[in-house]
């Protein structure tokens, strides 16, 4: 296979040198003191609380390294930051690092609203202070079978929604992207009923999983991969993982999402990596890790059930069936 080349980025998105070879060496050497931080039993991550230990400065201040977290090899930020799913810069994986360099993230309000106590527009800076920022390394499975290693960082979307106190009546969460096609070109185009929204049951929302991201690789979140604000939800496909978000409603009601909106026969709103359910043009038995090492892609391996993270979100969909409700 030909060796695909990406458009290299600038030398401010990139972490010093110095800084990831201790970290890669911090990584290492954490089994030996902290066994729970880094499990591979079955490519899975664990929400047992663990202890956590600073990493390397970063422009947070001080980033805890969380307990969930993956011990796979990380995909390389060249790739990460030029090879996205962004449509609002466009449909081509290199449209997001092109079309979104002139894109200004801050200042940066989200609305929350719907069937909680406390409700209204809130700064960037004011949902976030609250909360110490962690590293967490998640796997990212797209539908399309292709998969990452990325080393996000952020906080846990439960602990930013329990501020807001959401009542009896709250049975999901909804969330919406920016809608701005003067600074987001791809929204010029119909490919989608903009502005893209998404959701997820109350209950998945609150699972310590679910985090949102405000950094990757240690430094703040680059516009392409959602700046500056964006969902991770590492057990579902990628375009449940929302970025750019401006609005946070709970709703009683499962709420209309971009993608089951516009192609329910391939998208269904519970969007579970499910290797046993066939996307309608492919498979998803399997998927290729991205990778510079091995050319665009890695080799191929086994996908599998909630991205490897079963035992910690299998207990949310008992009794489903999760052919239908996929």
């Amino acid at each position: 296979m030909a060796r695909f080349r990406f458009a290299a980025p600038s030398s401010s998105e990139i972490t010093p040198e110095h800084v990831y070879l201790r970290r890669r060496e911090l990584l290492g050497s954490a089994v030996a003191f902290a066994p729970a931080l880094l499990l591979g039993c079955d490519r899975g991550t664990s929400a047992a609380p663990a202890a956590a230990a600073p990493v390397p400065a970063s422009p947070f201040g001080k980033v805890l390294r969380s307990p969930y977290r993956t011990d796979e090899a990380l995909t390389e930020l060249e790739d990460v930051t030029a090879y996205n799913n962004y449509y609002e810069f466009g449909t081509e994986k290199d449209d997001p690092a092109r079309q979104s360099k002139q894109f200004v993230a801050k200042p940066w309000h989200v609305d929350i609203a719907g069937e909680a106590e406390v409700t209204g527009r809130f700064s960037f800076e004011d949902l976030v202070k609250p909360h110490a920022p962690e590293e967490r390394i998640y796997r990212l499975r797209c539908v399309e079978a292709w998969s990452m290693v990325i080393p996000w960082i952020g906080f846990g979307l439960g602990d930013l929604l329990a501020r807001f106190k959401p009542t009896s009546k709250a049975k999901y969460v909804a969330f919406t992207t920016l809608h701005d096609p003067d600074r987001m070109p791809g929204q010029r185009r119909g490919v989608l009923n903009w502005p893209y929204r998404e959701g997820l049951r109350i209950d998945e929302a609150m699972n310590p999983l679910s985090m949102l991201a405000i950094g990757l690789y240690g430094r703040e979140l680059p516009n392409q991969n959602g700046a500056p604000l964006r969902l991770v939800v590492p057990w579902k496909y990628g375009y449940k993982s929302i970025k750019g978000i401006v609005r946070i409603e709970f709703v009683e009601e499962q709420p209309p999402t971009a993608w089951n909106d516009s192609a329910p026969n391939e998208y269904g709103f519970y969007s579970n990596v499910n290797p046993e359910v066939k996307h309608p043009r492919w498979s998803q038995k399997s998927e290729r890790r991205i990778s510079q090492a091995s050319g665009i892609f890695g080799s191929r391996i086994a996908t599998l059930p909630f991205n490897g993270y079963g035992k910690d979100v299998a207990a949310l969909y008992a009794g489903m069936d999760l052919r239908r409700f996929h």
